[in-house]
């Protein structure tokens, strides 16, 4: 009996217990983002009719600290076409969303890559989630990493990291720098053609890591692209004149506008206001309180003609309507107030009555998260094959942000950056209905980056008839690829040829 009790044990209960503790250990370490792993899978797109197969790896780097220890773990997809034979001529761009503190997830579904997120061509969810090929990517043209810092998507902090070490603007620019020139070496892409592609608050992240990488890494880029970006602390004019197109594009869509300014094009309208603005509505406003009366009345009136408001409640602002007002008063008598990032959506309110939201979540936030989250999920733990008991953080805590050094002075940097690389271009491209970022103020924000007039041939602006993230609109995707397309075939210098100050 004994014999048989110990023969049991033997060949069958120990081998149990020991795959059970197996299966134990391996879900526990599922719930840990390992610090250097990789999944590599192949597949293939139509691009403008021609077929491109490629190659998409998920997976995570280290961050390393000083004493040569991983601190943290950047999770990462990375797009490369897979019939290209000289890595040399094949540019790379790096992509991040804003936040700071948000996912990767938008531009990755939303944007560049061989998939995009199933949404209705305005950009609203439909069911069931999922993703499918993306007929307008840059794949034919750059290979794409699209990267999470950290604490968002799957990118964590490890072992004896320090938060502080990593939430701030330059320590952001700087672990990103070290990660960028680690990937290049594990990729063996020194020699490609290199680009940063920047949403929302990323246009301050690449801004300020366009100079690091040179400075510091010897990294010159080719080009940087700001999507919808955040100021970047350079000398603009008054918010108050900046919003006044913005708030024409948005009457316009709304259709609020005096009947021979909607018989107009958009751009049309916009030509006459912008003018408006920086000739007439700025000198005005400059003269604060000490405005002549008629001249008051007169601006009043000219306003009241481009945002679609009435002249009283614009008096009663003393000519400068906050955005925050314009959302709640235009669509007042209709029962609806204005989405921030894209004003085309429009939001229901506790109360028509007052200047105020009872909601915090504006329709168009509450409308991408609602297609974006779950699609991502399924696409790399499905399709891709990242299995982790890890909440993929869509928008992660970087607490503690310094959140009165917002920007920090990340303007110059790319200025300076500019100055000394002959070959370094900047893409803007903006939205007309985005309140969150108006396109006007980025616009003058570019005047502003190169007060010589020496560079401008290198500074490129694109606008387009969407909000902050203009790519969920199909038009919109199928122009903004097109122009990112061609602005990095143009900004790749022909072999042999000089630099050009």
């Amino acid at each position: 009996m004994c014999s048989k009790t110990s023969k049991f044990l033997h060949q069958i209960i120990f081998p149990l217990l020991l795959l059970i503790g197996c299966l134990t250990s391996l879900h526990a370490q599922n719930n840990k983002l390992p610090a250097d792993t990789s999944f590599v899978s192949s597949n293939e797109v139509t691009v403008n009719g021609k077929r491109i197969p490629y190659q998409v790896t998920v997976g995570t780097q280290p961050v390393y600290g000083e004493d040569g220890a991983p601190d943290a773990a950047l999770f990462y997809t990375y797009y490369k076409r897979s019939d290209v034979d000289q890595d040399e001529h094949r540019p790379i761009a790096f992509s991040f969303n804003g936040g700071p503190g948000a996912a990767s997830l938008w531009m990755h579904l939303g944007y560049t890559s061989p998939k995009r997120l199933e949404i209705s061509d305005e950009g609203y969810p439909i069911q069931p989630y999922g993703v499918v090929d993306n007929p307008h990517s840059i794949i034919d043209v750059a290979d794409i990493v699209n990267v999470d810092p950290v604490n968002t998507g799957f990118s964590r902090i490890l072992n004896d990291g320090k938060r502080e070490d990593f939430f701030g603007v330059y320590q952001d620019i700087t672990y990103l720098a070290d990660w960028i020139d680690n990937f290049l070496s594990r990729q063996e892409r020194w020699r490609s053609p290199k680009y940063l592609i920047g949403e929302s608050y990323s246009a301050t992240r690449v801004a300020g890591l366009s100079a690091e990488l040179q400075d510091h890494h010897g990294i010159y880029l080719n080009g940087v692209v700001i999507v919808s970006g955040t100021k970047m602390e350079l000398p603009i004019a008054s918010n108050e004149v900046l919003q006044l197109p913005n708030y024409a594009a948005v009457a316009w869509y709304h259709k609020k506008l005096p009947e021979d300014l909607q018989k107009k094009s958009l751009t049309d309208v916009l030509s006459e206001v912008e003018t408006y603005a920086i000739e007439e509505y700025l000198p005005a406003v400059e003269r604060g309180g000490f405005i002549d009366e008629d001249q008051k009345q007169a601006v009043a009136e000219k306003l009241a003609r481009y945002t679609g408001l009435k002249k009283e409640f614009i008096l009663d602002h003393n000519l400068t309507v906050p955005t925050k007002a314009f959302r709640k008063e235009l669509l007042r008598d209709e029962g609806y107030f204005l989405g921030l990032s894209d004003a085309r959506y429009k939001g229901i309110d506790k109360m028509d009555g007052g200047d105020t939201f009872t909601g915090s979540t504006p329709p168009e936030s509450a409308a991408w998260d609602n297609a974006f989250t779950p699609a991502i999920n399924a696409y790399l733990r499905d399709d891709l094959n990242f299995k982790t008991d890890l909440q993929y953080h869509v928008s992660g805590s970087v607490f503690p942000w310094p959140w009165d050094r917002f920007t920090d002075g990340t303007g110059e940097k790319l200025r300076n950056a500019l100055m000394q690389n002959p070959h370094l271009h900047v893409l803007f491209q903006a939205g007309y209905y985005d309140m969150l970022v108006n396109y006007f103020r980025q616009m003058n924000g570019m005047w502003k980056l190169d007060p010589s007039g020496k560079m401008k041939d290198r500074l490129h602006f694109n606008v387009y008839e969407s909000g902050h993230m203009m790519y969920v609109r199909e038009e919109d995707l199928v122009t903004s690829t097109n122009d990112l397309r061609e602005f990095i075939q143009q900004s790749i210098p022909l072999k042999g040829e000089a630099a050009k100050y």
